[in-house]
């Protein structure tokens, strides 16, 4: 094998996010997917129980919280413990690896939050500047929430 053919079978081999076909890809859509990245980081926290995720992460609906974790669970990130007791008690917790994402997606979270404030001064320029589309499509808003900004509509 020629050097100029090592060096593309070494590249096909390394992941690359913007190769169509990478797995890496799969991999950053479940972390960062809609439930993914706000149950990562609550069970930074410790072990949760199903019923304990479906109350802090507000909004998700059971069959959308089993799917997420399903596929966490399937991607090595977390961790689940079926207790044999009446009634059945299930348990997940993060692995290593899921340790590690979980702290990268916490950082982005604070992050968005501490951010909101330039997200909605972007989005009043942007709909200043723009004139609006006819027929004007109906906005998409964010619910608001006491321990959210209130109004943030992206």
């Amino acid at each position: 094998m020629s050097a100029r053919e090592e060096i593309i079978a070494r590249q096909a081999m390394e992941p690359d996010v913007n190769a169509a076909a990478c797995p890496s890809r799969l991999v950053l859509e479940h972390v960062t997917s809609r439930w993914g990245v706000l149950v990562l980081p609550v069970l930074l926290d410790g072990t949760r129980r199903f019923s304990e995720l479906r109350r802090i992460v507000g909004g998700v609906s059971e069959k959308m919280l089993a799917q997420t974790l399903q596929t966490l669970e399937r991607d090595g990130f977390v961790h689940r413990e079926a207790h044999p007791v009446i009634p059945p008690r299930v348990d997940y917790s993060l692995t290593p690896l899921g340790q590690e994402a979980a702290r990268q997606v916490w950082a982005l979270a604070r992050w968005a939050e501490r951010r909101v404030p330039e997200v909605l001064a972007a989005n009043r320029v942007y709909d200043r500047e723009r004139p609006p589309r006819t027929p004007k499509a109906p906005r998409r808003t964010a619910g608001t929430r006491p321990d959210c900004a209130p109004g943030l509509a992206l």
